[in-house]
């Protein structure tokens, strides 16, 4: 067996387990599907019938031939009636499942460790929950829909047939497996296309997103003309997939029609000398009807070669949903310890920690903090400041050695519980299409109206926020809109000043305010920092000359400890990175 067939089969499996909970509407929409095909197969037989009544110019039976139109027009709506119940049902499990594996999706996501999602383009993530499932919801739906009704259609019509002429039928059976054999032929070639086309849209996705979130530096950098030239290499690219895929997918309908065509003109000539050389035996209504169950034979099996196609294309991007599925998800804290009380008391001990095994990046990492103490991290980038803060808040966990809060080793704990116990404030603002409330209290979802006004002001983002159209209640886009990276940075400290956690992390908290808001921010900070233990992480030293411990790191190491007067007189590491950004500032 192949692999793309044995991949195909795995996909398929999983598609079944989603299906077996609607396995009800299933078995009604199988019900329907075979009343539907029963009332198809019925009206052939009553015009067959009407087409004796009609012997010959001016001989026609018409008080016959009515009663059979009326029945025949009855059977018709009822058809129709069941194809609409069945149409309805298939729908619905198939939006069903759909919805259930994006669901699946998107917890996933939430499970993921971000080693997943910072080594991977959002925008095929994105592709794979949105473009893809919706390509495989409609392969699916036309796998319900035609599967069913061509499966019985080719069974009914077959038993049909061998009761009106079984040597006639012999001809179709003989024929049939031609329309099969050419349909095999170019499905088993086109499941490497669809994978590839959805491969490459995805890339094209991420592509998209990534240029219209980073659109100013682009525009800064003059960078429009590379990107149009990349994005046209991409497009270039899919066109060619869709292409390839869609042109061999396009070739199983006509390929099987025209074979279907040979059956048809096989059936119609073989049916004429039987019907001329059985003496009446075989009437022109018995030949009608007969051609009638051989088109409608032959009929499903191109539309069932559609189908395998269309399921082809719906089982490679369906693939691709179930790769982000079964993603191996952050360990589980259920059965760990809830953090309660903490004080402030954290210890790293020997951490070792690299993002990549062959490139060191923290190695033997030893800290003591006592509760209420502000410890500032300092050093040359890439140096694994801001990865200090990430195992901190458990967002990587040690490759070994062991961080400790409150005694506890984190890995020990829920990270809920662990995470709530600190403030955060980076560098990089992260904002919520919303309220300005709603972005301040995202923390403290019941915080009263008083309490949040307090917080901004503490922050000294409220003169701003009552500048705005409807104050805290003016709704902002993604990441802010149209707010400044100042004003984003003083919303995102209000936060932090409304929960009031028991330990801080400001990584660059105050990098894009102006000097004067900064000062203020520092004084509030200074405050909120009384009794709390802190970890500050800053590029500019003159903003941390008043932490009780600062630790300077340089290639994951920390090669200084100590006051910013203790390491001044030094004459080290960190009084060369003070002088060169006295002198600097100065020059």
């Amino acid at each position: 067996m192949s692999e793309n067939k044995k991949t195909s089969l795995k996909t398929l499996k999983k598609v079944m387990k989603y299906i077996k909970r609607y396995i009800f509407f299933l078995i009604l929409s199988v019900i329907i599907a075979a009343a539907s095909v029963a009332g198809t197969l019925y009206i052939p037989i009553i015009i067959g019938e009407a087409i004796d009544f009609i012997i010959e110019a001016g001989k026609v039976d018409f008080d016959a031939i009515l009663p059979l139109l009326i029945r025949a027009g009855v059977v018709a709506a009822a058809t129709a009636l069941c194809q609409w119940l069945m149409s309805v049902i298939n729908n619905k499990v198939t939006f069903q499942v759909v919805r259930d594996i994006r669901n699946t999706a998107f917890r996933k996501i939430e499970e993921l460790p971000l080693k997943y999602i910072d080594g991977h383009p959002t925008g095929d993530i994105v592709s794979r929950v949105i473009a893809d499932a919706d390509t495989f919801a409609d392969g699916l739906l036309m796998g319900f829909t035609q599967l069913f009704t061509g499966i019985m259609t080719i069974g009914g019509t077959l038993v049909f047939m061998l009761t009106i002429n079984p040597w006639i039928t012999l001809v179709v059976v003989l024929l049939t497996p031609v329309s099969l054999f050419v349909a095999k032929f170019i499905a088993k070639r086109t499941y490497n296309m669809f994978k590839l086309q959805s491969e490459t849209r995805g890339e094209q996705t991420a592509f998209i997103d990534e240029m219209i979130g980073n659109q100013k530096v682009l525009k800064a950098f003059s960078r429009e003309d590379e990107a149009i030239e990349r994005f046209d290499e991409i497009n270039n690219r899919l066109e060619k997939a869709y292409l390839n895929a869609t042109f061999f997918s396009s070739l199983v309908n006509p390929s099987t029609r025209f074979v279907n065509s040979l059956v048809y003109a096989g059936v119609g000539l073989t049916g004429a000398v039987a019907a001329i050389s059985s003496g009446g035996a075989f009437s022109v209504g018995s030949l009608s009807c007969f051609l009638s169950y051989a088109n409608q034979y032959t009929k499903p099996f191109n539309e069932i070669s559609g189908v395998i196609t269309e399921l082809q294309n719906a089982l490679a991007c369906a693939a691709r949903v179930f790769e982000l599925v079964e993603e191996p998800s952050q360990v589980s804290d259920e059965n760990n310890k809830i953090l309660e009380g903490t004080d402030g008391d954290v210890s790293l001990e020997n951490v070792s920690f690299s993002y990549v095994p062959e490139k060191k990046l923290i190695e033997n990492f030893n800290l003591t903090v006592t509760p209420g103490q502000r410890i500032a991290i300092v050093g040359p980038t890439g140096c694994g400041k801001t990865t200090v803060i990430n195992l901190l808040m458990r967002f990587y966990d040690v490759n070994s050695g062991k961080i400790c809060v409150e005694g506890n080793d984190i890995k020990e704990l829920t990270r809920k519980s662990l995470r709530s116990s600190y403030g955060m404030v980076l560098q990089e603002t992260w904002l919520k299409s919303g309220t300005i409330r709603d972005n301040i209290t995202m923390g403290k979802p019941d915080a009263t109206d008083e309490e949040v006004i307090a917080a901004a002001k503490a922050a000294h983002a409220h003169s701003f926020i009552k500048r705005l159209p409807d104050g805290y209640n003016t709704v902002i886009g993604e990441d802010g809109g149209s707010l400044s990276q100042g004003q984003k940075q003083l919303l995102c400290i209000t936060r932090i000043m409304l929960c009031i956690p028991p330990m801080l992390i400001l990584d660059e908290a105050t990098s894009s305010i102006d000097t004067r808001t900064e000062i203020r921010i520092q004084d509030a900070f200074a405050r909120l920092m009384k009794g709390r233990t802190s970890f500050i992480v800053a590029h500019r030293l003159s903003t941390i000359r008043d932490a009780d411990i600062i630790l300077v790191m340089k290639d994951g190491n920390i090669i200084e400890q100590g006051s910013h007067d203790e390491l001044l007189k030094k004459g080290g590491f960190y009084s060369e990175l003070y002088n060169s950004q006295f002198d600097l500032e100065t020059a």
